[in-house]
C-alpha cells in the first residue's frame, strides 16, 4: 500500500509539472539606472539596478546580458556579415565600385577607436556579492554565485560604461539629419528566458525579444539638450524644455547638466534620444495619450513635421479602434536613426523635408507600439509577424488617411513576393532574422509575405472575422509574448475554421499558389490545383445569358466556410489535383479569385473565356 502511495504521488508530481510546464508564464525584470552622459566624447557612465523574477518552473544557473554597441567594432560579428552577405544595407556600408559594379565595404571595419561603440561592465554583484562573468562579441555571459530559483527575485547591481558609436545602424551620434543622440540598444540588457529557453542571440542588426518589466531611468545630460524617448518625464517643472510651460528655475539654468528623469510601466526596452536643437510639441489625443513631437528646429522640417502631428492623432484613433487602446500615458515620435524604427513608447524616425518623406513611416511606426511593444511577439524568430502584422494595419490606416483611399484589404502589396518566388530566392518565414541568405528575403519576406498571411486571411475567413481576430488577438495578448500559434488559434475560435495548414504552408514552406481553370465543356467547369499549396476557391462563372454567379468551394481541411453569399458548393480535399462542378446554364467565362486576394503565382491561367 506504501509503494502504491508513493507511486501515485510521483505521478501526480509528474502531472502536475507537466501542467505548470505548459501554463503561460513570463519573466519580469525591474530597472533602475542613473546615467550621466558627456556629449563632447560621446562617452557615459551609469549604474543599474535590475531585480529579476523567475516566473519560470527552472532553475537558472546562468544569465546572459546584450550589449548591443559592441557590434560596432572593426571584426564583430556585425562587421563580418556585412563583407559577407550579397546584398548588404546600403546604410551600413560605402561603395568602394562604380555605381555599375559596386564594391561595399562594411562602414564599421574602418571605425577608429574613438567612433566606435562599446559597452563594458565594470562590477556586477548578486544579492551584493561580486559575480564573475565573461564578453563574448555583444554577449555578457554571467555565472551565478547561487542558482535563481522557480518563483524567486533576485537583486544585479552593475556598474557600466559605454561609447556611442558614429551612426551607423539605427543608433548612434550625429546622424544624417544631424541628430546628436540617437540612444537605441544603449544599456545592458538583460536577454530573454522563456518557453523556448534563453534567447541570448549575438546583434547582426536586425531584430529583438525583450523581458517585460518596469524602468526607472534617469539621465544627466547638458542642460541645452532635449530629451525625448520611453516612459513618462517625472521632473517636467526642473526640465521645461517644452515639457512645462513654466521657466527653468535659476538654479538649474547655472547648472552645467540637467538630470532627466523617466519612468515606464510594462515595457520591454528603453530608448531616448537627445539634441541640442530639438523642437519640441505636445498634442493631447481624444482618448487621453500625449503625442510628443522632437525635431530639428530648423526650416527645412518644421513644415513637414507640424503637418504630420494631425495625421499621427488620426493613426492612434485607427489604431484604437481596429486593435484596441494604446495603455499607456504617452507617445513620442522624435527624428533620429535612419529610416523608422519602433521603440517602447516611442519611436526614431530619419528626415522631414517633406511630408511623404515621413508620413508613412510614422503610420507604420506607431503600428508597432501594438504589433511589438504591446503583443509582444519574438521577432528575431517570428518577424514576419512583427513586421507583416504592422505592414497590414498601418496599410490600411495610410490608404485611408494619407491617400484618401479605402481601407478594405485589398492585394496592391503582393507584388514583392511574387518578385521573390520568380527569382527563386524565397526563404521559409521559420528562419531566423539573422539568419536569411539576403537582406532581400529577409525584408520581403517579414514585411511582404507576413502582411499577404493576414490580407488572405481575409480572402480564407472573411473581412469581419479578420477584424474580430485582431481584436480578440489584443485581449488575450496584450502585455505577453504570443507565439504564431497563439494567434492561429484565435483565428479559428472567431471562425469557427480550421487553420493549422494555413499556418504550416504559408510560413513553414515555400509552397505556392497557382489555380488554373482547366476545362469547360458547355456547363461543367474543372479547375486544376498546380501549386503545391491548397486554398479554398471563390469562381465567378458568366453564362451565355448574360448573367453570372459567384461560388465557393471550402477547402475540405478547413472544416467550415467563410460568410459569403456565394453558392457555396462541395468541399475540396487538397490531395485531389483537379474539382469539377457543374451549372445549370452554358458558361462562357470563368474568373477564380476575382477579388485578387489569394496570392496566386500565376493569374494568367485564373481565367477563361469561350471563343
Amino acid at each position: 500500500m506504501k509503494k502504491l502511495l508513493i507511486l501515485l504521488f510521483v505521478a501526480n508530481t509528474v502531472l502536475i509539472n507537466a501542467q505548470n510546464n505548459t501554463s503561460y508564464w513570463q519573466q519580469q525584470v525591474d530597472y533602475t539606472m542613473d546615467v550621466d552622459m558627456n556629449v563632447e566624447t560621446f562617452q557615459y557612465t551609469g549604474t543599474q539596478k535590475l531585480v529579476y523574477t523567475n516566473n519560470s518552473p527552472d532553475v537558472l544557473n546562468r544569465v546572459f546580458y546584450h550589449l548591443y554597441y559592441n557590434a560596432f567594432q572593426p571584426g564583430s560579428e556585425m562587421d563580418s556579415r556585412l563583407q559577407s552577405i550579397v546584398d548588404p544595407d546600403r546604410r551600413m556600408v560605402t561603395n568602394t565600385g562604380t555605381k555599375e559594379n559596386p564594391v561595399y565595404k562594411s562602414r564599421i571595419a574602418d571605425l577608429k577607436l574613438n567612433e566606435i561603440g562599446y559597452l563594458n561592465v565594470l562590477s556586477l554583484k548578486q544579492g551584493g556579492k561580486k559575480l564573475s562573468f565573461t564578453v563574448e562579441g555583444t554577449l555578457l555571459v554571467v555565472d551565478l554565485i547561487s542558482p535563481i530559483q522557480p518563483g524567486e527575485k533576485v537583486t544585479f547591481d552593475m556598474e557600466f560604461e559605454g561609447q556611442v558609436p558614429v551612426h551607423i545602424r539605427r543608433a548612434g551620434r550625429n546622424s544624417e539629419d544631424g541628430i546628436a543622440l540617437s540612444m537605441a540598444q544603449w544599456y545592458p540588457k538583460m536577454a530573454e528566458y522563456d518557453f523556448e529557453g534563453w534567447h541570448d542571440h549575438p546583434y547582426i542588426a536586425r531584430e529583438f525579444h525583450g523581458v517585460w518589466g518596469d524602468f526607472d531611468v534617469t539621465i544627466h545630460i547638458d542642460k541645452t539638450y532635449t530629451v525625448g524617448g520611453t516612459g513618462v518625464l517625472q521632473n517636467p517643472q526642473e526640465i521645461g524644455h517644452g515639457y512645462e510651460n513654466k521657466s527653468l528655475p535659476l538654479a538649474i539654468q547655472k547648472g552645467e547638466k540637467l538630470a532627466w528623469h523617466f519612468k515606464a510601466k510594462m515595457v520591454h526596452d528603453f530608448t531616448w534620444a537627445a539634441d541640442a536643437n530639438y523642437a519640441h510639441d505636445v498634442v493631447k489625443t481624444e482618448s487621453g495619450t500625449t503625442l510628443h513631437f522632437l525635431y530639428k528646429n530648423t526650416d527645412t522640417y518644421k513644415k513637414a513635421w507640424k503637418e504630420v502631428q494631425p495625421l499621427t492623432v488620426k493613426a492612434m484613433e485607427y489604431y484604437n479602434t481596429a486593435i484596441g487602446p494604446y495603455p499607456w500615458e504617452q507617445y513620442s515620435v522624435i527624428q533620429g536613426g535612419d529610416g523608422g524604427m519602433e521603440y517602447a513608447m516611442c519611436t526614431l524616425v530619419a528626415g522631414g523635408k517633406s511630408l511623404n518623406g515621413i508620413a508613412g513611416t510614422i503610420f507604420h511606426e506607431f503600428a508597432h507600439a501594438w504589433f511589438q511593444h504591446l503583443l509582444a511577439t519574438n521577432e528575431s524568430k517570428h518577424s514576419w509577424m512583427d513586421e507583416g502584422f504592422t505592414t497590414y494595419i498601418s496599410t490600411l490606416a495610410s490608404n485611408k488617411y494619407l491617400k484618401g483611399e479605402s481601407d478594405t484589404p485589398n492585394s496592391n502589396g503582393y507584388r514583392g513576393y511574387y518578385y521573390i518566388v520568380k527569382n527563386d530566392f524565397e526563404e521559409s518565414l521559420t528562419t531566423h532574422s539573422d539568419r536569411f541568405n539576403t537582406n532581400a528575403a529577409f525584408s520581403i519576406g517579414s514585411y511582404t509575405k507576413g502582411s499577404i498571411f493576414v490580407s488572405q486571411l481575409n480572402y480564407i475567413i472573411g473581412e469581419d472575422n479578420v477584424k474580430e481576430t485582431l481584436k480578440q488577438y489584443y485581449n488575450d495578448f496584450k502585455f505577453k509574448h504570443p507565439t504564431p500559434n497563439d494567434f492561429k488559434r484565435i483565428a479559428e475560435k472567431v471562425s469557427g475554421i480550421h487553420l493549422d495548414w494555413y499556418l504550416n504552408e504559408w510560413t513553414e514552406t515555400k509552397h505556392t499558389i497557382d489555380y488554373a481553370v482547366a476545362k469547360v465543356e458547355g456547363s461543367t467547369i474543372t479547375l486544376a490545383r498546380a501549386g503545391a499549396m491548397p486554398m479554398p476557391i471563390d469562381v465567378t462563372v458568366t453564362y451565355a445569358d448574360g448573367t453570372s454567379e459567384n461560388f465557393n468551394i471550402p477547402l475540405q481541411m478547413m472544416r467550415g466556410t467563410k460568410p459569403t453569399s456565394a453558392t457555396i458548393l462541395k468541399d475540396w480535399a487538397w490531395a485531389y489535383p483537379t474539382y469539377t462542378f457543374t451549372t445549370k446554364k452554358d458558361v462562357v467565362k470563368v474568373e477564380i479569385d476575382p477579388s485578387g486576394m489569394m496570392a496566386d503565382i500565376d493569374k494568367a491561367n485564373n481565367t477563361y473565356v469561350k471563343k
